[in-house]
């Protein structure tokens, strides 16, 4: 696995997301690591972080499969054509679309895995694939369309 978070390679630019923002002090942080072909992230839920009781917020979990994806595939398209994130940005990616399967509820007592691989790339956007585990019990799935920007 990869020593440096995806998340702490963006230049400022990229540094004030609520979901991965590292200079976000009230968001998730969550921080993500290339593992071979796949990303992998670990985040710990709080408290407040419920929906009900003993279960973690769909919202939440649509926000940690959102970033964790698009940042994906922003590291996957600048590795693809040999550009690292803490260099100038040539090519920024961005949600354009976001399909989340809810399987059952999430714990919120313990830490979520999520795990996500590029489907397709092409030239103008990226299709990643994610899945949210508890206790290593897959919870949720998810799709992120991540679109490039200028």
């Amino acid at each position: 696995m990869s020593k440096k978070a995806i998340q702490d390679q963006w230049t400022e630019y990229g540094t004030m997301c609520w979901g991965c923002g590292r200079n976000n002090e009230h968001g998730l942080q969550i921080k993500s690591y290339w593992d071979g072909d796949e990303t992998v992230a670990t985040w710990h839920p709080q408290p407040y972080h419920l929906a009900f009781p003993g279960a973690l917020n769909g919202g939440i979990i649509a926000a940690l499969i959102d970033c964790h994806s698009t940042n994906t595939a922003n590291a996957a398209a600048n590795k693809a054509e040999g550009h690292e994130l803490s260099s100038e940005i040539v090519r920024t990616y961005v949600t354009g679309s976001l399909f989340v399967k809810y399987l059952k509820p999430t714990p919120v007592d313990t830490p979520v895995t999520l795990r996500a691989r590029v489907k397709e790339m092409k030239d103008q956007k990226v299709t990643v694939t994610c899945s949210l585990y508890s206790e290593g019990v897959e919870c949720v799935t998810g799709e992120v369309v991540a679109v490039r920007v200028k």
